[in-house]
């Protein structure tokens, strides 16, 4: 088994990545942790982001230490796109994941659309088993 954790190095994604890594444990699932660098249209998508890509390094990195906390293989992607969903969708399939584990945002909480678009997309489109993860804490809110 393989499941994808999305992460932007927030909080909430690690917590995500903590969860996949719960879930995985019994079956030794591999972790691949991708983070999506979403790239403005008026941009090539090869165009170098020094800066950005230094951030999706960081928190690659602290995805994968909690990876290796629970003794599980993994491994991370940096992965280039318009749209953060679409990146995912690909990510997935292109590695035939069987779950995509994804932390939602707790700002999130207060607006109309609690989801976000991407997760709303990843929901929508994905043709494998996604699951939301939501910290008890912020039901609360």
């Amino acid at each position: 088994r393989r499941i994808l954790v999305p992460t932007r190095g927030m909080e909430h994604d690690e917590r995500a990545v903590e969860l996949a890594c719960r879930l995985g444990q019994e079956q030794k699932s591999e972790i691949v942790v991708t983070y999506v660098l979403e790239i403005p249209l008026t941009l090539s998508l090869s165009t170098p982001l020094p800066e950005e890509e230094e951030k999706a390094a960081a928190a690659l990195d602290r995805s994968l230490e909690i990876v290796k906390l629970h003794n599980l293989e993994g491994m991370s992607q940096l992965v280039r796109d318009r749209e953060a969903a679409r990146g995912i969708l690909r990510a997935a399939q292109d590695l035939d994941v069987d779950l995509v584990v994804v932390g939602l945002n707790p700002a999130r909480s207060h607006y109309a659309d609690p989801l976000g678009r991407t997760t709303e997309t990843l929901l929508r489109r994905a043709s494998f088993e996604v699951i939301v993860d939501k910290h008890p804490a912020l039901s609360a809110a």
